[in-house]
């Protein structure tokens, strides 16, 4: 237990210096049209590439930093970057791609987040904000209704996507899909993994498309590895998914080849 403490000690005094010094990294993991095929879409992910302890996933430092309160930082970091990036890609003449960045809860309820993100559009002169998409957990969405609901709206009136992450794993209650502002799920992949062998998985992702589809919100399975998910997705109201079927996520070099190589026309 000591020696674990230590090397909590020693990480999170990296940490503190790690957007100061330019350590933070965003992968990028393609999202497509269910039917289509073509590149729609990207997640944007977090990665560490420490000096001093190498490169490392969002697993091994994420529930660290939201545990010092440095996810507020890294937070307000990741959003400015997709920002940025985005508007390179505009400059150097691609085409349209959403980009959804994870909020943490804590994070997101912030006082200052809303004039914070206000403040980075702004930065950036961005002509749209449709490209951004903000995944938020169920659990963070329902944490206190009434100033969600209206942090939610204020988000929605600049024209920023929302989507509800990890759809099914968290409150049985579904009233805030018809209250909140949402514009899509994303399915978790514990639904996708044994699909289509898995009767009841089957049958809850029929259920959730279903409901979306009811209330005019769009969906994305998340966690596609095999032909026959994908298969199954294609066969169904799914409109986007993503996984280790299409790509991991990419360094952003990486990424850019890989939208030009799936999107010839682009430029």
């Amino acid at each position: 237990m000591n020696i674990k403490a230590q090397k909590r000690r020693k990480m999170e005094n990296y940490m503190y210096q790690a957007v100061a010094n330019n350590e933070l990294r965003l992968h990028y993991q393609p999202i497509v049209g269910a039917k289509s095929g073509q590149l729609i879409g990207a997640e944007a992910l977090m990665r560490w590439e420490s000096p001093q302890l190498g490169f490392l996933p969002p697993n091994d430092f994420i529930s660290l930093a939201e545990d010092n309160g440095l996810i507020i930082k890294f937070g307000e970091w990741a959003i400015r970057e997709v920002c940025r990036q985005h508007k390179r890609w505009q400059q150097q003449g691609l085409g349209h791609l959403t980009i959804a960045v994870n909020l943490s809860g804590l994070q997101f309820n912030q006082v200052g987040f809303v004039p914070m993100v206000e403040a980075i559009l702004a930065e950036y002169n961005l002509m749209s904000t449709s490209f951004l998409i903000f995944e938020l957990t169920e659990s963070v969405i329902m944490a206190d209704t009434e100033k969600m609901f209206n942090k939610l709206w204020q988000l929605k009136s600049m024209g920023i996507k929302l989507s509800v992450d990890d759809f099914g794993t968290g409150y049985s209650s579904l009233s805030y899909l018809k209250s909140f502002p949402l514009d899509s799920l994303k399915i978790d992949r514990s639904f996708i993994k044994e699909l289509p062998d898995n009767e009841d998985d089957a049958a809850i992702v029929n259920a959730i498309l279903a409901l979306a589809s009811t209330l005019n919100l769009s969906t994305v399975a998340e966690g596609v590895e095999t032909n026959q998910q994908r298969e199954f997705l294609e066969n169904s109201t799914c409109n986007s998914i993503q996984g280790y079927l299409f790509s991991k996520p990419m360094p952003v070099d990486e990424f850019y080849a890989y939208w030009q190589a799936n999107t010839p026309n682009t430029l």
